[in-house]
């Protein structure tokens, strides 16, 4: 049995500055591997480093090489599993990106932390080695990416940070955690496999997907502005309720659309997901009409890394529309 760890820094690999207090990733792969106690009693573990940033700075070229990683450690018949240890800003962003990536049915398990190492109760060693407990066992091949904090094991493409401060940051809203887990006793998973969705993983994720937030009254030119602006190869909007939009958005939709470019709409609301039920300016009805995909139950960070995975790949617009949707649908359900 052997374990491979990807580390790319975040809380789980920070420390304070003792003149300062300011939290910084200053831990080592190897050292934070080492210094978990009982990591080495589940065997081998391999240590590679991509970055050692904070959770925020992880880019989408840093998360396309965490995916090659992993790829390419699943694919060694030594290894069992993969632990990826990021920072939770952004990990529900590289673990979702992971879930439609790598196409190997062996686990990868993200890791992270809501206080730094040097903290009163620092959660970083206890998630790391419930995380390897995880990739080691069978029970968790074939579930996708998953992502293990304060005991729980999520599935990556439900799973959102809730709060900004507490151990028990991450949900699954609307559908809740897959599994358990403790230093001790045995992992239990209480979903079956669930239906994948998986892409090809492309040679770079540089062709930009602006996410626009709409709010009340939102200026007509604003959205035209960011298609100017950052060279949009598509766009996200985050709307309202099951997905609708100001009216007032409609123009900038309907300038996106005519450039031959695809259009998302997601929601602000964590749970229920979208879905064409209202008519009028900017509602979800109009929007499908207009050609607008629904995102469904992805958040618009998501919604977004599939659009550029997809644009990456170089189809049409309509075939990107087309692959968007179904995949859509594919990770709504388990």
């Amino acid at each position: 049995m052997a374990i491979r760890v990807v580390a790319t820094g975040g809380t789980i690999a920070s420390l304070a500055d003792p003149e300062t207090g300011a939290v910084s990733p200053a831990v080592s792969a190897e050292d934070l591997v080492r210094g978990v106690p009982g990591l080495a009693d589940l065997g081998p573990i391999a240590v590679e480093e991509v970055d050692k940033v904070n959770g925020w700075n992880v880019t989408p070229a840093t998360m396309l090489e965490v995916a090659r990683r992993v790829s390419a450690a699943l694919a060694d018949d030594a290894v069992d599993g993969v632990v990826v240890t990021h920072g939770t800003d952004t990990v529900e962003e590289t673990a979702f990106l992971c879930d439609v990536t790598v196409a190997s049915e062996k686990p990868v398990v993200f890791a992270a932390a809501m206080r730094s190492g040097d903290e009163v109760a620092a959660d970083g060693p206890r998630n790391l080695l419930c995380a390897a407990r995880v990739a080691a066992d069978p029970a968790a091949r074939g579930l996708g990416a998953l992502l293990v904090l304060n005991d729980e094991i999520h599935a990556a493409r439900w799973a959102r940070k809730q709060n900004s401060r507490l151990a028990s940051a991450f949900a699954s809203p609307g559908r809740g955690a897959i599994g358990a887990v403790t230093p001790t006793l045995p992992v239990r998973i209480a979903m079956p496999a669930p239906r994948r969705f998986t892409v090809p993983l492309p040679a770079a994720l540089d062709r930009p997907v602006p996410i626009v937030q709409t709010y009340t009254g939102i200026e007509e030119g604003l959205i035209e502005a960011v298609l100017e602006a950052t060279g949009a190869a598509g766009l996200v909007l985050e709307g309202t309720g099951l997905g609708n939009v100001p009216g007032s958005a409609e123009p900038g939709i309907r300038a996106a659309l005519e450039r031959g470019l695809p259009v998302v709409v997601a929601t602000r609301v964590p749970t229920g997901g979208t879905g064409p039920v209202y008519e009028g300016p900017g509602g979800g009805v109009t929007l499908r009409e207009l050609g607008v995909v629904e995102a469904r139950s992805l958040s618009a960070a998501k919604a977004r890394l599939l659009l550029m995975l997809l644009a990456a790949g170089g189809g049409d617009a309509a075939a990107v529309r087309d692959e968007l949707a179904r995949g859509a649908s594919a990770l709504e359900a388990w």
